[in-house]
């Protein structure tokens, strides 16, 4: 049969799957590629973890279904993280609720509170799931802009003005992927003011709230007075604690929200395996010195690299937080778009580097690049690129005949 899917018509050519196929051809045919494409943490998860993962799997009562709103440890042990990092109350019967990574919880809230013509607003340029989440739900979605000043509320307001119906919710993620803009505590009581005026639900997305430097630690959303009227917010496990394949995240935050977050989750899993449940609630009650050192070791990375970029001649923007650099591509190259850029990296350069493009249009004068790797393959890395870029006529006029 020929016919199309109504959701998947609504989902543009995956972005970065031209790169991505290029990158698995070239290891294919044994070359060495180096890459900054995926923001997928190599650290090992610490070992007090893994060690509570490996003894409460060897009980047998652990390998029942679970609950899926988490069960009542964990919610509490992430209740306590929110009082000793932020101050701030969460119950953890009502006003939190565990989720299979911060991903699935964007997208089931987005599908609980989405119909088909709501608008809801997201910056441009953005982590794929928070536009993609509710437009999979049948929403209308409104760009606004990413850098916190004037213009952002200036955006607000031209939204509310202008939008039929009225927007139902914003999308927030400071520090940002991929961008790396960060926010203060008076910027969060700004939109939690306007959005408590206009009847609009705030999603904030704190996935990298301990990935920070040289810059107090992030704040929190819900640190704002009266921010529970109209916010939830998400973290998770995977950053912070070297646990991406373990898919752990959490929603805190308005009770009416995490309720529709619930019941929609009650329909389609019953959580995440026990087991990893209680070990998150080790990594969380435990010991943070392992958070302090995986910090240590993104900046590390980002100093070897930022300070190596410019010395190849580019000039990047050094992060103050998140596990990324927001890379403005080389004015020479610039005509190019990202996504051509991205190949010419990856054929001349074998350094794999993810298009802007594929965080919204306005991301396409840029390149994001992932600190995924040690110091000994940045640094071979920021060799090749400079190399690359000494020659950077020759790789133009190469790009240029392979595009006529």
């Amino acid at each position: 049969m020929e016919q199309e899917f109504h959701r998947i018509r609504r989902l543009p050519p995956y972005v970065f799957a031209e790169v991505n196929a290029m990158k698995a051809r070239a290891r294919a045919d044994g070359e060495d590629i180096i890459d900054f494409g995926m923001g997928n943490p190599d650290s090992p998860t610490p070992k007090h973890i893994v060690d509570k993962l490996t003894e409460v799997v060897r009980d047998p009562r652990t390998h029942r279904y679970s609950n899926s709103r988490g069960i009542p440890g964990l919610r509490k042990a992430l209740s306590a993280y929110y009082a000793r990092r932020f101050n701030v109350d969460i119950d953890p019967e009502t006003e939190t609720v565990v989720t299979l990574g911060s991903k699935e919880g964007l997208a089931n809230l987005a599908s609980a509170i989405s119909s088909p013509g709501d608008v809801m607003l997201v910056p441009n340029p953005s982590y794929p799931i928070h536009p993609f989440g509710f437009i999979i739900a049948g929403a209308t979605v409104r760009n606004i802009p990413i850098k916190p000043d004037e213009g952002f509320f200036a955006g607000l307001e031209r939204a509310v003005q202008h939008s039929v119906p009225k927007p139902t919710a914003i999308i927030l993620n400071y520090p940002n992927n991929p961008t790396c803009e960060v926010v203060d505590l008076d910027f969060y009581a700004q939109v939690v003011d306007f959005c408590r005026h206009h009847g609009i639900w705030v999603l904030s997305d704190l996935a990298y709230s301990e990935i920070y430097f040289d810059i107090a630690p992030p704040p929190s959303i819900l640190e704002v007075p009266g921010a529970k009227d109209v916010a939830v917010e998400f973290t998770s496990m995977s950053k912070t604690y070297s646990m991406p394949g373990w898919r752990i995240g959490f929603a805190s935050g308005n009770k009416k929200l995490i309720g529709a977050l619930a019941r929609i989750k009650s329909y389609l899993d019953y959580g995440a395996f026990t087991p990893v449940q209680v070990a998150a609630t080790a990594a969380l009650n435990g010991p943070q010195d392992c958070v302090d050192h995986i910090r240590q070791v993104y900046k590390e990375r980002r100093d070897v690299l930022i300070e190596g970029l410019a010395n190849a001649g580019w000039d990047v923007p050094s992060p103050p937080a998140t596990m990324f650099a927001w890379a403005p591509i080389p004015p020479a190259f610039k005509h190019l778009g990202s996504i051509e850029f991205s190949k010419l990296m990856l054929r001349e350069a074998k350094v794999a580097v993810s298009p802007g493009l594929g965080f919204g249009e306005h991301g396409d004068a840029h390149v994001r690049i992932a600190l995924v790797e040690n110091l000994h393959r940045s640094r071979q890395a920021i060799r090749n690129i400079k190399g690359f870029l000494s020659q950077y006529d020759k790789a133009l006029e190469t790009t240029e005949k392979m595009r006529a």
